[in-house]
């Protein structure tokens, strides 16, 4: 027994230092097959690597990538001065008013000192100078570019938003419900609504309510006819109308070739010339403009998930299938739309400003980048800052957009993770 209690304490204090075969031969020899399975055991039930959290595993994965690390920073950054120009730069006495026309302090270049004794109290900048100059209109262009900030982040958080909701429930459908078809009663009745209602948004009153009604009249008699016939057979003037026309995966895929045909900025910049100028018009046109690249996403996981075993699993329980998409499936296709969200924000604050200098983006009194560059291009020469400022800003927010971006897919993906 003493022999057993020393060899045991010998293998517990230097068992790593000793060779493996040495260890294995004396420990048969003297214990006996009992207590070599119990080393075997108490090696194989030891961790081998510390414990992390989900988190603590993401936030060890991007502190690899110094280019991810400053993206997100710059991101923080950005969004904490768009929180701090909503609040600075609203209200009836804003600390930062980006509307207040001093004629007199007109063209100032940066960190330029007012005049104090042309201006009124209200009319002097709270900092005591003009930090990144002013306007063509004496308008304080540290203002303007603070409440620029929150209309950016505000259209590419919301356009984005929009986008990834119809991307995921386009791609949830293609992908779980793909191999279900469509009748050919099922696409006219589709067609119509959307005709009535494409009628009756652009003036078509009377021929548009007349489709939409018709439509929906049709619904209900196929709804009614179901229960009439039930299982009896059908007529020959109906059952062509009951034929399989297309695959659902198939419809909406096509329709998602063919948005992909139209360049989106030319049309967006189409249906904002003929919509109303308005800010939520913006967001709503990008959102409803950028959604085939989330679809696309979502479809490929879902026809991949679709096949794993705790989703035949979840089926064989009698798990209702939407149940299985917004439980199951969603939670586990998201890594691809977070990136492609993270890279689509940046393309939506891009669109923005290209639709603001155009002169077809947000209209004033809100000040937006893109905006602010458009009324600085007249001085390019004479006030050069009107256009480095703005200019910058988008540079860099959306350049850090695009790194964390990256660094999010690098993460997400196991096989690009050597890279860094």
């Amino acid at each position: 027994m003493p022999r057993f209690r020393c060899v045991l304490c010998l293998v517990t204090a230097g068992g790593s230092a000793m060779d493996d075969r040495q260890l294995t031969t004396e420990t048969t020899l003297i214990m006996g097959d009992d207590a070599k399975t119990m080393i075997q055991r108490s090696r194989v039930d030891d961790p081998i690597a510390p414990r992390r959290s989900r988190l603590q595993e993401f936030w060890r994965l991007l502190k690899q990538n110094r280019l991810a690390v400053i993206g997100l920073t710059v991101f923080v950054l950005f969004f904490c001065v768009a929180f701090l120009g909503l609040v600075l730069t609203t209200g009836t006495n804003p600390t930062f008013d980006p509307a207040m026309v001093r004629l007199q302090e007109k063209l100032q270049p940066p960190l330029s000192k007012p005049n104090l004794e042309s201006l009124r109290p209200e009319e002097v900048p709270r900092l005591g100078v003009y930090l990144f100059g002013t306007d063509d209109l004496g308008r304080d262009v540290f203002a303007r570019m603070l409440q620029g900030a929150w209309v950016s982040l505000t259209v590419g958080f919301v356009a984005v938003g929009i986008s990834v909701l119809i991307g995921i429930f386009m791609g949830g459908i293609a992908g779980y419900f793909g191999q279900n078809n469509i009748r050919v009663d099922q696409v006219l009745a589709t067609v119509v609504l959307l005709l009535g209602g494409g009628l009756l948004a652009f003036g078509a009153r009377t021929s548009g309510v007349v489709l939409l009604v018709l439509g929906h009249v049709y619904i209900l008699f196929s709804a009614w006819s179901k229960r009439v016939w039930g299982k009896r057979p059908i007529p020959k003037w109906m059952g062509v109308l009951y034929k399989d026309a297309v695959s659902t995966d198939t419809l909406i895929m096509r329709f998602v070739d063919i948005m992909l045909c139209f360049p989106s900025f030319f049309l967006i910049l189409t249906v904002v010339a003929l919509l109303p100028a308005s800010m939520y018009n913006i967001m709503i046109v990008i959102g409803l403009t950028s959604w085939m690249g989330t679809t696309r996403f979502v479809r490929a996981e879902f026809l991949s998930l679709r096949e794993q075993d705790f989703i035949t699993a979840a089926r064989a329980l009698g798990v209702n299938h939407w149940r299985i998409i917004f439980r199951h499936m969603i939670p586990n296709a998201m890594a691809p739309v977070l990136v492609s969200a993270t890279i689509g924000i940046a393309t939506a604050i891009l669109t923005e400003a290209g639709l603001s200098f155009l002169g077809f983006g947000v209209p004033p009194p809100h000040a937006t980048w893109g905006g602010i560059l458009s009324d600085g291009k007249r001085f390019i020469f004479d006030a050069p800052w009107l256009t480095f400022a703005p200019g910058f800003a988008i540079l860099i927010v959306v350049l850090s957009f695009n790194l964390f971006g990256e660094g999010l897919r690098d993460i997400l993906n196991p096989k690009l993770r050597e890279r860094h």
